[in-house]
């Protein structure tokens, strides 16, 4: 049997730069048991569905275990903070995905995570390389094998994105709402490549996400997208990094959330530009629904720019149901639930219309949809 989780110095509420917002002081580590996941999904119900297509010649999909140990820090340095040193330690679970040079998948890729046990702690472990000119869709779902189940979640993600390479990664969790959720996500982008990131949090009791976006090649662009709908109790976290290390680099990142109940959640995003990168354009936005009185959001942007070539602008609100778009619907003869399930799908409906038509505009529509339905009871 592993052993429990050893006992390491959790960041403090309100006392380390990035943990403003969200209190772990309740989290016992020692009290989970490291574990493995599986990908059995049997009786859960999945964010998406997707059959994985025969995979072109060269092309790796594979346990973490068996990827090379220095492309799996490549990224994300040991002890950048506590919850990837813990991922470092334990056994992990997760995938590598790698495609050469010049290939091109028809197919997109799935992967899913099933924390299958109460009581434990799952370390999961991404790495996907895209080589010079590949293009690939990457689709990651987490889920828990109960609605009931109270474990740790601990995620490190790493995305090499290289030069002329085009990558979609769709990662997504609808982990069960007593379970911790902590991540350290990070894509490096190289000359003229793009990555569509699309991130998705639906599930968890607690925690907090980072995502950083390097792009450190001449023409590199990212798009990141971002949805959660919360209730109860739930808290989210999302703290957002758009870094432009090269010239002419583009980045576009949008967030939106909806919260119901007495939940809460804050987006902390900062667009970085670095000494050189002139002519770079980047945009950030968040934007959040309040559906009861007690819910709550917080919305901050940053900027950090050191070249004088640039163009970065950024948006942030936190709003109710507008009450003028109610009584418009309400005055032709909507009831008030529907007239605000309609409010509410338009305010999301901005996101959806970022991607063409096509699987990912239909996924994230049908993943939306199906968690508004479980938020707003019915």
């Amino acid at each position: 049997m592993a052993s429990a989780s050893p006992a390491v110095e959790l960041p403090q509420f309100k006392g380390r730069p990035g943990w403003e917002f969200t209190d772990i002081s309740g989290l016992n580590l020692a009290a989970y048991e490291p574990a493995l996941a599986t990908e059995e999904v049997a009786g859960i119900e999945p964010l998406f569905r997707l059959e994985a297509g025969e995979l072109p010649e060269g092309v790796i999909v594979t346990s973490i275990d068996r990827a090379d140990p220095d492309l799996v820090r490549r990224l994300i340095p040991e002890g950048d903070d506590v919850f990837v040193s813990l991922n470092d330690a334990g056994p992990r679970a997760g995938s590598f995905v790698y495609v050469p040079r010049g290939v091109t998948l028809e197919h997109p890729i799935p992967l899913t995570t099933v924390q299958a046990s109460d009581g434990t702690i799952v370390n999961q472990r991404t790495l996907i390389v895209l080589e010079e000119g590949a293009q690939a869709e990457v689709w990651e779902q987490y889920l828990s094998g109960s609605d009931h189940l109270d474990g740790v979640f601990n995620v490190v993600t790493e995305l090499v994105v290289g030069d002329g390479a085009r990558l979609r990664y769709v990662c997504g969790q609808a982990l069960s709402e007593r379970s911790w959720i902590f991540g350290a996500q990070r894509a490096e982008v190289g000359r003229d490549a793009s990555l569509d990131w699309v991130a998705l949090g639906f599930g968890s009791a607690s925690g907090r996400v980072r995502m950083e976006t390097r792009l450190g090649g001449e023409g590199a662009d990212a798009r990141v997208t971002g949805a959660y709908a919360t209730h109860a109790r739930q808290h989210i976290d999302f703290d957002t990094t758009q870094e432009h290390a090269a010239p002419n680099t583009t980045s576009d990142l949008a967030f939106r959330g909806v919260l119901q109940g007495r939940s809460s959640a804050v987006w902390k995003g900062n667009i970085i530009v670095d000494p050189g990168a002139q002519k770079t354009d980047a945009f950030q936005e968040s934007r959040n629904l309040l559906i009861s009185k007690r819910a709550h959001a917080d919305a901050i942007p940053g900027l950090e720019i050191q070249a004088n070539d640039v163009r970065c602008t950024h948006a942030a609100a936190v709003a109710q149901v507008d009450p003028e778009q109610l009584f418009y619907l309400r005055s032709h003869g909507l009831e008030d639930e529907v007239a605000k399930r309609l409010v509410i799908e338009g305010f999301l409906a901005a996101l959806v219309e970022r991607f063409k038509q096509g699987t990912v505009r239909e996924v994230l529509a049908d993943a939306l949809e199906r968690r508004l339905a479980l938020i707003l009871g019915g």
